[in-house]
């Protein structure tokens, strides 16, 4: 078996938070990303998402832990070092508008990537602007415009043409659709899933949408204060949650379909302030099921089948799966 084009082993990052406190916004998190493969990245806000994004592509450096890019350890690499691996090694943004010049033309931000990584003339790097918008299927008169000029999925499709410019081999999503309309997130969805069948580039999607992630991920990581709760084939996740805070999250969801029933399963208490974080499992003062050994040491991950991970003591009887909720109509 090929090696992982990421494989992020045991992370851990802490930022300085006001009066000399730490935040302990990742905490021992490992997965890895084969090529040509999605892997779904989902928890509440404060999860720590974006951060392992920013992390995963080296745009902030890890108090802990290893990255490693397709076999290389990046870890402590410095922004030199780095620099020859930029163009294999992507991250789109959730707001184009403020990771996007205002003062460049989108030819100009196009040619960009291509400036700082290849070896083109004028001349090949303006064709191969052009080429790239229609890839993303932007018209060519866009080019000539400015960002304030194009809607804003015009912009994250820039975004997207920009990030694929120098055929990268992973490319970190971070909540790419999450401001747009339904109609144009189909799109940008759609194109994201053409450019991976045709590339097998391997794709990092953090997002707190779950339907989104169920329909473009092959696996899926669930988080919960910076610790992975669940780990699995996301068909698998989403029709048997085996993690109570899983089960919780995915109960929260709405469908798409609102004449189907909601079936809510209630959890009391505060989250754990993450300056603060208990010893044992983080989601246990507010699991329904816990016990008194999940408040004591961190649960190591617990095979539920084959390629499914769970972090919950309680799979190992079969006593991790909520009692039913009431159903109630929208």
């Amino acid at each position: 078996m090929s090696a992982p084009v990421l494989s992020v082993q045991r992370l851990v990052h802490r930022f300085s938070g006001a009066g000399g406190t730490t935040v302990k916004a990742v905490n021992d998190v490992s997965f890895d990303i084969a090529a040509g493969e999605t892997l779904g990245l989902v928890g509440e806000s404060g999860s720590g998402k974006s951060t392992i994004g920013l992390l995963a592509t080296r745009l902030l450096r890890p108090t802990g832990g290893r990255i490693l890019f397709e076999g290389v350890d990046i870890t402590q690499l410095s922004p030199a070092a780095l620099r020859p691996l930029r163009a294999r090694l992507q991250i789109v943004f959730q707001d184009p508008w403020g990771s996007l010049s205002p003062r460049m033309t989108i030819g100009r931000l196009l040619e960009e990537p291509l400036t700082l990584h290849a070896k083109l003339t004028s001349v090949a790097r303006a064709a191969e602007a052009r080429r790239l918008a229609d890839r993303v299927r932007l018209p060519a008169a866009a080019l000539a415009r400015y960002p304030h000029e194009l809607s804003g999925g015009q912009l994250q499709r820039v975004s997207i043409a920009r990030a694929i410019a120098n055929r990268p081999k992973l490319i970190v999503l971070d909540e790419p659709t999450s401001s747009l309309d339904l109609s144009v997130r189909a799109g940008i969805l759609q194109l994201l899933d053409e450019l991976q069948r045709e590339t097998g580039v391997a794709m990092l999607f953090i997002s707190h949408d779950l339907e989104t992630v169920r329909l473009v991920s092959h696996r899926v990581v669930v988080l919960y204060l910076g610790r992975i709760a669940e780990e699995g084939p996301t068909p698998r996740l989403f029709e048997a949650p085996a993690h109570p805070y899983t089960q919780v999250l995915l109960s929260a969801n709405l469908p798409p379909d609102p004449s189907v029933p909601l079936a809510r399963h209630e959890v009391f208490g505060e989250i754990p302030s993450p300056v603060n974080l208990p010893p044992g499992c983080f989601f246990a003062g507010r699991c329904p099921v816990a016990l008194p050994a999940c408040s004591t040491a961190p649960p190591e991950p617990l095979r539920v089948e084959d390629g499914h991970f769970a972090a919950c003591i309680r799979v190992a009887d079969g006593t991790n799966i909520l009692a039913p909720a009431e159903e109630t109509a929208r």
